[in-house]
């Protein structure tokens, strides 16, 4: 690299992988300009200004909430997002097909400097690359403390979830672009078709496609989750399950007979009525690998749910 493109990284993250990430940028520090965020919105506001510097690139290190922060700050402008995975999920990266367990390799693939657009989407104003939850998911979120994190891992959303079980859900009417409307208690958005991880959710979803995928849920018990089991075994959550029913179009409302948490990009929000989810005035530049490599999981879901066209999205290289 023949220009120190600016990294926005979190160091407060204390975790293993958090230090050992730490550690790898101090010692590959010569390739880039190191900045520490403070926060999400010191983040953001650091990446809105290096746009405005007109830097070519921002690096993002850290995990999808980071990088949702660092997208907040470049959309509108051309700057390009350059991730490196340093998350637990970093599902935005996977989507990608960004290398996962070597940051060596990530910086390779940033040298590289191939560049694609991809779709960005907003719930009620908040912007999200991956997914937007309204309703169940987020309300595990909401119902997650930092203490049982640290506890137990992730088993502790798996706590939060058959708590929420437990709730009686809301009723939601779900109203395409086109008019069709459907009903349910819980909608998951996504604009890739990772969920949580190494989880195809979205069959049908390309986050350069400019189409939003919607899965809404009409049960929240025990129904749902054999179905889901079942769904899951044929390679698609929705595939013969009547608890969920999967939509797409360019964008949705979503009313709520009550309020009920939202979350983007695995980042609460706050508790909503209504959302409207739509596209951004403006698609986001993004390093990617020209050929991304896809893990066993994610290659025999797509042989199963093959078939599915696509736009070509565009892209060009990498300012040097």
């Amino acid at each position: 690299m023949a220009h120190r493109y600016p990294l926005i990284f979190n160091p407060n993250a204390k975790s293993q992988r958090g230090r050992k990430t730490l550690r790898f940028l101090m010692s590959h520090a010569q390739w880039f300009g190191l900045y520490a965020s403070r926060s999400a919105e010191d983040a953001t506001e650091l990446a809105r200004m290096f746009a405005d510097r007109g830097e070519p690139v921002v690096l993002v290190a850290g995990g999808d909430g980071t990088v949702n922060s660092v997208v907040q700050g470049l959309l509108g402008s051309s700057t390009a997002l350059g991730v490196v995975p340093t998350g637990t999920m970093n599902v935005f990266a996977r989507e990608l097909g960004m290398p996962i367990n070597s940051l060596k390799k990530s910086l390779e693939v940033i040298e590289e400097g191939f560049i694609k657009d991809v779709d960005i989407f907003t719930a009620n104003g908040h912007p999200f690359v991956q997914m937007a939850g309204i309703g169940f998911d987020a309300q595990v979120i909401e119902e997650t403390t930092w203490e049982t994190k640290k506890l137990l891992g992730p088993l502790a959303y798996l706590v939060a979830a058959i708590k929420v079980f437990g709730d009686t859900p809301p009723k939601m009417k779900v109203t395409s672009a086109d008019g069709t409307v459907e009903e349910g208690v819980c909608a998951i958005a996504g604009n890739g078709s990772l969920y949580g991880g190494q989880m195809k959710l979205f069959r049908k979803a390309d986050h350069c496609d400019e189409v939003l995928d919607v899965l809404l849920f009409t049960d929240l018990d025990y129904k749902l989750v054999r179905d889901s089991v079942m769904g899951m075994a044929k390679g698609a959550i929705d595939l013969g399950n009547a608890s969920v029913k999967y939509l797409q179009s360019e964008s949705f409302t979503i009313e709520c007979d009550r309020e009920v948490p939202m979350e983007v990009d695995g980042e609460y929000v706050g508790r909503v009525t209504e959302v409207a989810l739509s596209p951004a005035m403006t698609k986001l530049k993004v390093v990617a690998p020209k050929a991304p490599h896809d893990n066993m999981f994610i290659s025999i879901a797509k042989s199963i749910a093959g078939g599915i066209p696509r736009k070509t999205p565009a892209s060009n290289t990498m300012p040097k």
